[in-house]
């Protein structure tokens, strides 16, 4: 029985719901008044506005509609989901396959470095490796990002297996290292002198 128990539950906000659902329909009603004010003052009324300046008015606030319009899916129906990891299996071949996906389009505003550790952190989860799989996706199509990529991918061969070994909490190399040391290993040699060896390959 406890086998057929789900992973997680989705919760409705119900009264969450309702007051975002009121304040949609009232939000659609005062658009509807605005839209028709604005037709019956240029059908109806002369004006001493310029036709394109009311143009651009009409147009502006039509634009600012539509994108608060694009954005009552999210309000519409607020789900809270709660997650029961104490229900996964304790066999790692019954775990499912988990594929992570990292997209990135600008490395101007998303760093390569920022992205690489991302994909470090990723590929350090606690997880069989052999159903993890950490994809990229670059829109840009940038080649530092695909450097990058590359100098990851080399630098992993150290980083994972010390993450494993070590159960370490924080897999992403930049914070880390960054960190003061609190480490559990700080008195043995031997970690000390991996840690080192790491920190100088991540440079």
């Amino acid at each position: 029985m406890e086998d057929c128990l789900p992973l997680n539950l989705c919760h409705v906000q119900k009264l969450q719901a309702f007051i975002n659902r009121l304040q949609t329909l009232l939000h659609c009603t005062s658009l509807a008044f605005l839209f028709y004010y604005r037709a019956s003052f240029f059908f109806l009324h002369e004006t001493t506005i310029p036709f394109f300046l009311f143009l651009l008015i009409f147009f502006s606030e039509a634009t600012l509609s539509f994108i608060w319009f694009l954005g009552i899916g999210f309000r519409w129906r607020p789900v809270v989901r709660t997650a029961f990891p104490e229900r996964l299996p304790e066999n790692d071949d019954e775990l499912p396959p988990l594929d992570v996906f990292i997209c990135t389009t600008d490395r101007i505003k998303e760093p390569t470095e920022q992205v690489m550790n991302t994909v470090l952190s990723a590929m350090a989860l606690d997880y069989p490796p052999e159903k993890l799989h950490v994809y990229v996706s670059d829109d840009g199509g940038s080649l530092v990002t695909l450097g990058g990529l590359r100098a990851a991918w080399s630098f992993a061969r150290w980083w994972l297996p010390f993450c494993r070994r070590y159960r370490l909490k924080n897999c992403c190399p930049k914070l880390y290292f960054s960190e003061m040391d609190d480490d559990d290993y700080d008195e043995d040699i031997e970690f000390i002198a991996e840690k080192q060896m790491i920190k100088v390959r991540s440079v």
